[in-house]
């Protein structure tokens, strides 16, 4: 089922303005610049962003696209400039978004035996192949703990809280700063959507959670990538990702998945995730 396009409560009609200047300026862009790459002039993008002028809702559209605003918030500046959003948020089980599901399914087969997930913006886990749920079933020594009621699977809280994965990360500090800086970074640059920044306050309230970790520290000769170090059981398992994304999205959705494939970092985790394989 797909719903009607994403909406929050209308911002009044002349926040369009203050909106675009503050993503100009995000993009590290001058209003020249802008007007160059979006084909509008300056003297009219000047006179949006002070309010002298405003937007038809195909400008609001071109603006936005020239500075690769999120379609979330492209939603957000079309309420503000009066106009109906345009951009769906759809459900992934959608009938319409059948031939993505079938590409994110052999991406998750191909990776065999390794991990793969798929999540959400905010860590919401919504699938894994058969690895993972294997390497899910290793991490925990068994099932993971069911989450809140309303709620489904979190990675990010699951290596975040004490209760669940953190005592298994040999590296936790590390690893959870980055995490975390990283996170809120990309939030930040998105927006800073009040939902997204309501999940960076409930990962800061875990215990050991400093406020110093929404920002990375700096290393003269950091790592080529940086592993997530288990001990589990008596077994050391060492693990990299990568991230991918979909490639022009339409939908608010699609933006916002991501699919995260697990590597082993050393020839002992190579086996180790082999023999979980086997094992199914």
């Amino acid at each position: 089922m797909m719903s009607n396009p994403s909406v929050s409560t209308a911002p009044p009609p002349d926040l369009f303005g203050p909106m675009l200047r503050t993503w100009r300026r995000r993009r590290g862009a001058s209003q020249l610049a802008l007007a160059l790459q979006s084909g509008v002039s300056q003297r009219h993008v000047s006179f949006l962003e002070s309010g002298r002028a405003k937007p038809s809702r195909e400008m609001v559209v071109q603006l936005t696209t020239a500075l690769d605003v999120p379609l979330r918030q492209r939603n957000t500046m079309l309420l503000a400039a009066g106009f109906a959003p345009v951009y769906r948020e759809s459900n992934l089980a959608a009938p319409e978004l059948a031939p993505v599901r079938q590409a994110i399914d052999r991406m998750l087969k191909q990776q065999e035996p390794y991990p793969a997930v798929v999540i959400d913006r905010l860590w919401n886990l919504l699938q894994a192949n058969d690895a993972a749920q294997a390497f899910t079933l290793f991490l925990f020594e068994g099932p993971p703990p069911a989450p809140p009621p309303g709620k489904g699977p979190n990675i990010l809280q699951w290596l975040l809280d004490p209760k669940a994965l953190r005592s298994k990360i040999s590296n936790w500090e590390e690893v959870a700063r980055y995490l975390v800086s990283t996170t809120y970074a990309e939030i930040l640059a998105d927006g800073g959507e009040p939902k997204a920044l309501a999940f960076v306050e409930e990962i800061m309230a875990y215990p050991d959670v400093p406020a110093s970790f929404r920002k990375l520290r700096f290393e003269e000769r950091p790592a080529p990538v940086l592993t997530v170090d288990y001990m589990v059981g008596g077994k050391a398992l060492s693990v990299f990702t990568t991230i991918a994304t979909l490639g022009t999205p339409q939908d608010i959705t699609l933006q916002e998945v991501r699919i995260e494939c697990f590597f082993p970092a050393d020839d002992r985790s190579d086996a180790l995730f082999k023999s979980l394989a086997a094992r199914n």
